[in-house]
């Protein structure tokens, strides 16, 4: 028997992603002609078969999956969470579900405007990927009943279903890091209570001084974005003190960034002067010199259960309720120095 044809055989060929593919052959905007031709008629010369087809050929029902973002998320610099989008489309698309993307604004939430996704009922299950506003989401949950899993969030209610990376443990991690290679003067980059994961991430970091032994400085806890729209802002924030430390533990590899360009500005060298180390092992390319020691999140294990759980509970099967947290793992760069 031959082998079936893949929407990663024909992305392959094409040179773009696998949700480019899926886009031009059901028929989605966001290309242009002359592509969504090239994509269909190579699908037709390979001999693709859909995979709603293959799926029905085995007695398994296939869904469409609404994934719902806020637009501060989808900003030029966002590419963590275009990635996570990109990953679980893909992982529905390979289990034979298909998935529609909306972005939510401000203004959404605030007039608790639901989703055209839900309103128009165009899909049976909701993935929201990064957090959306609280009130928000219960209002979708009082106004529909439609099956959701959180994705890289949750909000601790006791009623929820998500998949979320263990910030504080590995907040803690990376700042136990530090001590062991020798730094005990060590800050903190992250605006507290902008998100739960940056709050959870600050938590670790004091947990790790505490066990030290050492004395917490509000000085050196730096914010590094607006607490209301999340954007990172170097102009705005990252106030170097006047007493500096050794080491920046920072909430995310853009902040880690986005900190060791600033540094650079000031006159320091990372790391023979300053150690910095992030979180989440993704920065926009481009965006920094040297490869930065990080956490890394398992973002293609946070998707695929993020999309098992979903397609579970949305065929009533038996799932995983509650919350899930992945661990993840020391990435060591370039960007510490033992002292």
């Amino acid at each position: 028997m031959a082998k079936s044809v893949r929407l990663r055989d024909i992305a392959e060929r094409v040179g773009v992603s696998t949700v480019t593919v899926s886009k031009a052959l059901s028929g989605q905007k966001g290309m242009s002609d002359n592509l969504r031709e090239k994509i269909n008629s190579l699908a037709s010369e390979m001999g693709y078969v859909p995979s709603v087809s293959r799926k029905a050929d085995s007695s398994k029902k296939s869904y469409t999956i609404g994934v719902i973002i806020a637009d501060k998320f989808m900003s030029e610099f966002s590419s963590y969470y275009n990635k996570l989008h990109q990953q679980a489309s893909q992982l529905a698309m390979e289990r034979g579900c298909f998935t529609m993307l909306e972005v939510i604004s401000d203004k959404a939430q605030d007039n608790k405007q639901l989703p055209r996704l839900i309103t128009d009922k165009k899909v049976e299950g909701i993935m929201v990927i990064g957090r959306l506003d609280e009130a928000y989401l219960n209002e979708i949950k009082a106004q529909s009943s439609i099956p959701m899993v959180y994705l890289d969030f949750c909000n601790h209610s006791g009623e929820e279903d998500a998949v979320i990376s263990d910030s504080y443990n590995g907040s803690y991690c990376m700042t136990n890091y530090l001590f062991d290679k020798g730094h005990k003067k060590i800050a903190f980059v992250g605006t507290v209570m902008a998100s739960g994961t940056i709050t959870d991430r600050y938590f670790g970091y004091r947990k790790s001084l505490l066990e030290h032994g050492v004395e917490y400085r509000q000085d050196w806890v730096i914010d590094d974005r607006d607490s209301g729209n999340g954007a990172i802002d170097s102009s705005r924030f990252f106030k170097l003190p006047e007493d500096m430390p050794t080491a920046f533990v920072c909430n995310c590899d853009l902040t880690a960034s986005v900190l060791i360009k600033k540094l650079l500005d000031k006159g320091y060298k990372v790391p023979d002067d300053i150690s910095v180390v992030g979180y989440d092992n993704f920065v926009y390319p481009g965006m920094c010199d040297i490869k930065i020691t990080t956490y890394g999140v398992d973002t293609y294990e946070m998707g695929r259960n993020a999309v098992l759980n979903l397609i579970r509970k949305i065929s009533k099967e038996r799932y995983r309720q509650g919350i899930m947290i992945l661990e993840g793992h020391l990435i060591e760069g370039e960007s510490v120095k033992a002292i």
